[in-house]
């Protein structure tokens, strides 16, 4: 059985999933249900496409915003023991067709976009999706081609995803997630965070990536609620938090920022995650003042999300911390191919039942893997009680006059400014120094009438920052270039700053 059939077995009627957009609810066996009856079409449509899975079984490349015809469409995949691939919604059909067949697909499915134009059979989800029926019954539907029964250890083996990484640094990475990775990463959360029956967890970032991911996933093992949104908006998310009694949401940074601004009931939650990106000093401390439980986190792809997460009385004692590492999670920090001593910088090695087998091009994999785990290329060190700081991507960090920087503290140091919302900070090339650094501000209030100009900027810095750390070019905008998931782009920000300084 699958998750969702022992948790339909487990807890038939409690509130399985909720549309936030008319507040539809559908009890566990509702959801199973409708899960049964896609997975059978799904199935019959995979025969009659042929669709037999060159890899051994067929992977299903998906591309949906946050909605409940996507949860169903997830749990039917898993229920075949099919591998979801999951797809961003917003790539053109050049760079879509080259994620499909990089991850070998072989069949989509698409429930908010237009039918995508690549090489392989793809399938509306309303000819896949009922939600409109009552629970499974007795469960006697059965497919015609059930896989057979598989051991437990098997089972945990399985490949269940396919995510792409940000690709922030580089092109994306294809990274493959079992299905023992999914259920580890599940339990350690639940140890970190805490679990009540009574739990809802409001789902608004991308389902293409282990954040939006997660907690379906997660609210199916815990047999907790699962709130969908199509996709974050401030004002919709902040009305989704108190109008569906939201306990638990997953945001980055600038989100938390902008519910702050927006005066979202934040206060009212028990679990607040950030992470995609480091939370800055002052906006941690802006939410910690106001009384919101943070939860700072750093978390990979590879390890099917969170490896560390701090605590909100952790994050208020050590700010900037990301906390210990998860349980059954191991972080090695490496120096000069060592373990580094407590407070010594090195690459950040992780290693568990949460990563990942590798990626689907065995080059990758193995210039990533070592007898120490998955080398992150992320960069940090630990304290003497095991806590980890995380300051950044290896190739991020900036070497300029012989001096090492960490370009989120700079980043970190420039948004405690009152008048600056955000701001990201890149390396240019120099012929002197090596890199200089620069710096692409987002000033507090309008564009067209910033609070705050550059030369204030440098003035700032000046009083707060050593003289190689203070950027020497800043150019104010009006957003920072990001990834689906959240992260700072910083090619793009390196090309804007760039161009302006030349």
């Amino acid at each position: 059985m699958t998750v969702l059939a022992r948790r339909a077995a487990a807890t038939p009627d409690r509130t399985a999933l909720v549309d936030a957009a008319d507040g539809r609810r559908w009890r566990y066996r509702d959801l199973d249900g409708a899960v049964e009856r896609a997975a059978a079409r799904l199935q019959r449509r995979a025969s009659e496409s042929d669709t037999q899975g060159s890899t051994g079984s067929p992977r299903v490349g998906t591309l949906f915003e946050p909605t409940p015809a996507f949860v169903v469409t997830f749990h039917a995949v898993q229920r075949l023991g099919w591998t979801v691939v999951g797809l961003d919604t917003r790539l053109p059909d050049t760079e879509l067709d080259t994620r499909v067949e990089q991850a070998d697909t072989d069949l989509l499915v698409y429930g908010d976009s237009p039918e995508p134009s690549v090489g392989r059979p793809a399938v509306d989800v309303s000819e896949l999706v009922d939600l409109s029926g009552e629970g499974s019954g007795d469960r006697r539907q059965a497919f015609e081609h059930q896989a057979p029964p598989v051991s437990g250890g098997s089972t945990d083996r399985a490949e269940a995803v396919i995510l792409f990484t940000s690709g922030t640094t580089g092109a994306p990475k294809a990274v493959r997630l079992t299905r023992g990775n999914l259920r580890a990463s599940a339990v350690a959360s639940a140890f970190r965070l805490g679990v009540s029956p009574g739990d809802r967890w409001l789902c608004c970032l991308p389902v293409h990536h282990m954040g939006g991911l997660a907690p379906v996933l997660r609210t199916a093992i815990h047999g907790t609620a699962l709130v969908v949104q199509r996709g974050f908006d401030a004002g919709g998310t902040a009305r989704a938090l108190g109008t569906h009694d939201i306990t638990g949401v997953s945001l980055v940074p600038t989100q938390l920022r902008r519910l702050l601004d927006a005066d979202a009931p934040l206060s009212a939650l028990e679990t607040v995650l950030v992470g995609g990106a480091p939370t800055p000093r002052s906006l941690l401390s802006r939410a910690l003042d106001a009384g919101v439980p943070v939860y700072p986190t750093y978390g990979l792809t590879e390890a099917a999300s969170q490896v560390a997460t701090a605590r909100p009385s952790t994050a208020q004692a050590h700010p900037e911390t990301v906390g210990q590492p998860l349980y059954g999670v191991e972080v090695t920090v490496l120096a000069d191919g060592e373990p580094a001593d407590p407070g010594q910088r090195g690459e950040l090695v992780v290693d568990g039942p949460t990563v990942s087998p590798g990626y689907l091009d065995p080059a990758a994999t193995e210039a990533a893997t070592s007898g120490w785990g998955l080398h992150t290329d992320d960069v940090g060190y630990r304290d003497e009680d095991g806590r980890l700081w995380v300051l950044g991507r290896r190739d991020d960090l900036l070497l300029t006059g012989g001096e090492l920087v960490a370009p989120h503290e700079v980043a970190g140091t420039l948004c405690s400014h009152p008048d600056i919302a955000d701001a990201a900070v890149v390396g240019l090339e120099d012929p002197e120094w090596g890199q200089r650094l620069a710096a692409l501000v987002v000033p507090a209030g309008d564009i067209d009438a910033p609070a705050i100009d550059p030369a204030a900027v440098d003035e700032y810095c000046r009083a707060h920052l050593p003289g190689y750390k203070r950027p020497k070019t800043v150019v104010l905008a009006d957003s920072l270039p990001r990834t689906v998931s959240g992260t700072v782009d910083r090619k793009a920000v390196r090309e804007r700053l760039r161009a302006a300084r030349e």
